[in-house]
């Protein structure tokens, strides 16, 4: 049901049972014959109210109350409901005339002052409703635009990461094709093993960690190919890590990091060492190599990187807020330590 529709239910539906309310309390409570006029006086003072609260609803929209803060609005809206009742009761008088219905009391000030501030009431809470309505849809709108432009944002992140892994992986297959075309074969057969997962993961916000694990595993052993006994590597699973999604190729971010600033720097090697820990639902990834991480401008080490870094930390924001963490560190002089801390989330 679209915007209007739903307007125009409401409000015929809302007035109509205003009237059925009163009829009904006429029968069961007013110990009277109800009458047809009466009927027809209620029914003509719910088409009244529907009325004049749509002519209020296009002053509302015209004269831009909407965007008003509070502090504007409430004055405002009380003074218009009183005049909103003011009108309804004249406007009931002039009906009751054909009826047969008019009562000279009407024009008593206590009766006009009291019956105006129930009409006023009234209106105060249909502006009330009003409002909270908009109010929501506002607040709605604003998140689906704040999710769209996350969206548009984080794809942005993936586009500039995954050029710069294929890149890296070609030229170690390229490295090899001379050498060793058996072992180039098996490279190539890694090599689409991960397309194929990127590929996948651009229509994803979040994947298995099992995959994204066998993700890392492929890259690793590409990079191997051209580090050969100068990587080493080695796996801790907890086993509760299977249950968790993460941000597809997160973790191979951090691992090709790890190798390009640290292991492809030392002319010995090093190695790669990535365990996980289950707990309090969350998950912990902690990512070792040997290297060193170097603090720019004295600036705190964890608080610095390169683009890989950044675009991690800026993908963490927008999925997790801040429930996600990554901190980069030296945890001794040799062995640079990365902790990535995500929420589990469906």
């Amino acid at each position: 049901m679209n915007k209007l529709k739903l307007y125009w239910s409401l409000q015929i539906g809302g007035w109509l049972l205003f009237a059925i309310v009163q009829i009904l309390g006429f029968i069961f409570l007013g110990g009277q014959l109800l009458k047809t006029s009466q009927v027809i006086f209620w029914l003509l003072e719910a088409i009244t109210f529907l009325l004049i609260t749509h002519l209020f609803r296009r002053f509302i929209i015209n004269w831009g109350w909407l965007a008003f803060n509070m502090a504007k609005l409430i004055p405002r809206v009380l003074l218009a409901v009183f005049g909103l009742g003011l009108t309804v009761y004249f406007i009931r008088v002039l009906i009751s005339f054909p009826l047969g219905m008019f009562n000279p009391q009407v024009w008593k000030i206590s009766n006009v002052v009291g019956l105006t501030m129930v009409y006023a009431l009234i209106f105060f809470l249909w502006s009330v409703l009003y409002f909270i309505y908009h109010y929501f849809e506002r607040y709605n709108l604003s998140l689906q635009h704040e999710a769209a432009i996350n969206e548009i944002e984080l794809n942005n992140l993936k586009s500039q990461l995954n050029p710069h892994f294929i890149f890296n992986a070609l030229n170690s297959i390229r490295a090899l094709v001379d050498e060793n075309p058996v072992k180039s074969k098996n490279a190539i057969t890694q090599l689409s093993n991960i397309l194929r997962n990127s590929l996948v993961s651009d229509k994803k916000r979040l994947t298995n960690f099992e995959d994204e694990l066998k993700t890392v595993k492929d890259y690793l052993g590409l990079e191997s190919i051209r580090f050969e006994e100068r990587l080493r590597t080695r796996f801790e699973i907890h086993r509760e890590s299977y249950k968790f999604l993460v941000p597809p190729l997160m973790l191979q971010t951090l691992v090709e990091n790890g190798i390009k600033h640290g292991i492809s720097k030392l002319k010995e090697g090093g190695i790669i060492d990535l365990r996980t820990f289950v707990t309090d639902s969350q998950l912990k990834i902690e990512i070792r190599n040997s290297g060193h991480f170097k603090s720019v401008n004295g600036a705190k080490a964890e608080n610095k990187g390169g683009l890989g870094l950044r675009n991690t930390r800026q993908r963490l924001k927008l999925l997790y807020g801040g429930e996600a963490s990554l901190i980069v560190k030296n945890e001794s002089k040799n062995i640079v330590l990365t902790e990535l801390v995500i929420p589990k989330r469906n």
